[in-house]
């Protein structure tokens, strides 16, 4: 298949999100017209700079580049990772015409996009996202932020990236675990606005798991496609954009609960959080009751997380969740925000769950941990 460009039309902040295999290889003809000085700042973390810094730079060629890969995993995406980052780009004299890559998952993709959004307020970025999530979410959109004790992406900016190289090749060296968190998403993009694609997703989803390039491209590429019109209709998520976070508002509150530690991958987190969605649907009597089995059927058939049993450890009962979820970023006027369902495909946004429904759904799946 050859390389698909998804252009997100922004106006002035408008850039292209290409996809294809072996696109590292051909960085600097990408990354050509975005160079005002023939230097790159290279954020990544030390994980991915095993795996790919130094191809990257060889790739480079006459490109200069320095690079700072910080500590991999959730933990590194906080005041301090931001610190470190930004302190690092000021001794590497970046200046505001420069271009800082973000070499990595979704950790690396918003903390890398959030430095370059306030150093010298604004420095134009590219992102080189090196797993499935951020490869069809975070590194598309110019969401950039970090974590805080009071809960995840709290603290950020709006700043649209200058350019997404979206490699297929580097999927084949995600461990299998991280592979299926990131297909998290993309059943996502189904669920929410594209029942033909989900349909796509049952039939080819073990193949493209099993390493399929050409399948794995097409739904980088329909994901990548999905979010980029969501984006252009609502770029700052006044409307439309909250739709992207069905399965987020679950997903957030049991990543707080779970200390935003390795017991549970975003991906795994949202997988859940779209399967608790669509129960909530089907309680409310919004959606068949028959639709949130076969969500679940997928995912399992899938190898994924699927249920709050499948989240090892301990959990807080059903009210400790709900206060975690009063800290999303969707709240409005105290009310929780969630992205409900009138059937696959068919996503909306509810502002007015009944508290003794959803908590009777958390407290049903917490028991069939026990």
């Amino acid at each position: 298949m050859s390389v698909q460009i998804v252009h997100v039309p922004l106006g002035d902040r408008a850039y292209d999100v290409v996809i294809g295999r072996g696109l590292l290889a051909d960085a600097p003809r990408y990354l050509a017209p975005h160079l005002k000085r023939n230097r790159v700042a290279i954020l990544t973390e030390s994980r991915v700079a095993g795996l790919h810094l130094d191809a990257v730079q060889r790739a480079f060629g006459d490109i200069s580049s320095a690079a700072l890969a910080l500590d991999p995993g959730e933990g590194t995406k906080n005041w301090a990772g931001l610190m470190q980052s930004v302190e690092w780009l000021l001794d590497e004299k970046v200046e505001r015409r420069d271009l800082v890559m973000a070499l990595g998952g979704g950790v690396i993709g918003d903390l890398a996009g959030f430095a370059a959004a306030v150093l010298r307020r604004g420095v134009r970025f590219v992102q080189v996202p090196t797993s499935l999530l951020a490869q069809v979410d975070s590194s598309v959109g110019g969401k950039t932020g970090i974590n805080t004790r009071h809960g995840k992406n709290l603290v950020g900016a709006f700043h649209q990236p200058s350019l997404v190289l979206a490699d297929i090749d580097l999927l084949d060296t995600l461990p299998a675990r991280d592979f299926l968190a990131g297909f998290g998403e993309v059943v996502k993009y189904g669920l929410l606005g594209d029942a033909a694609f989900f349909d796509w997703l049952e039939a080819n989803g073990p193949a493209l798991a099993a390493g399929d390039h050409a399948l794995r491209q097409y739904a980088v590429h329909r994901s990548v496609q999905m979010k980029a019109e969501i984006v252009v209709r609502d770029e700052t998520e006044q409307g439309d954009r909250a739709l992207l976070n069905l399965g987020h508002t679950f997903c957030h509150a049991l990543e707080a609960a779970t200390g935003y530690s390795d017991r549970l991958l975003h991906g795994e987190g949202v997988a859940i959080g779209c399967a608790l969605a669509f129960e909530l649907s089907a309680r409310m009597g919004l959606c068949p009751q028959e639709t949130p089995s076969r969500v679940r059927a997928h995912l399992r058939a899938m190898g994924m997380a699927t249920d709050l049993a499948d989240i090892p450890g301990d959990l807080p009962g059903a009210e400790a969740l709900i206060a975690l979820m009063g800290q999303d970023k969707k709240v409005q006027d105290g009310r929780l925000r969630f992205i409900l369902a009138r059937d696959i495909g068919r996503a909306f946004v509810c502002d007015d769950v009944p508290s003794d429904i959803l908590r009777a759904v958390l407290e049903d799946a917490l028991v069939a941990r026990a």
